[in-house]
């Protein structure tokens, strides 16, 4: 079975990446907001919560944060000790990961904004999936963009000469891009404010 996880902030275009993926053979795990706006156009989606048997707790401060999340992600292809780790946890692999950040700029860039609201737009999950998946990338492609799902589509299902793997390396660039760009904002946010 083939796997994508889908947690977004910026909804753009996730309905449609979710079909594609469901027509291409993929079942998907997505959490909260996302579960619920693509469970709610009739795609067959599970919630993280049930994939993992763990809830999510702390207000949604701990959704994503589990071994079989970032077991799935991380596994190496080719390593058979992490394949009987897979086997004796009941991990599956997950391909693909579409997760985009907490508005943290947004949040902070509006009049007034309260420290406890800064705080509580400074995504954890989401940063931890982005960089499993990019540092796995040879296996996982990592999308952080809306932009980037049509291409990786089209690529995986051949209609286009750009192959998967270009594109995962490709993609694993601007997560780590991403990633520390967010960081940066949350760090010069912080000095400024607390």
């Amino acid at each position: 079975m083939k796997y994508a996880l889908l947690s977004v902030s910026n909804k753009s275009g996730i309905v449609d990446f979710a079909k594609g993926l469901v027509s291409a053979g993929y079942n998907l795990i997505s959490s909260g907001g996302t579960y619920k706006v693509i469970s709610a156009e009739g795609i067959p989606v599970m919630r993280v919560s049930d994939y993992t048997g763990s809830p999510e707790i702390l207000n949604g401060r701990v959704k994503t944060l589990h071994p079989k999340i970032h077991g799935g992600i991380l596994a190496q292809r080719d390593n058979a000790s992490h394949d009987l780790d897979r086997k004796v946890n009941r991990i599956e692999l997950i391909d693909i990961v579409a997760v985009n950040l907490y508005p943290f700029k947004e949040t902070v860039a509006k009049p007034n904004v309260t420290l406890e609201d800064a705080i509580e737009n400074i995504d954890i999950g989401g940063p931890s999936m982005v960089r499993s998946a990019a540092k796995n990338y040879k296996d996982v492609a990592v999308m952080t963009n809306p932009n980037q799902y049509g291409i990786y589509l089209d690529s995986i299902k051949g209609n286009i000469s750009i192959k998967p793997e270009t594109l995962r390396r490709q993609f694993m660039l601007e997560a780590f891009k991403h990633t520390a760009e967010y960081d940066t904002a949350i760090s010069a946010w912080m000095s400024e404010n607390v």
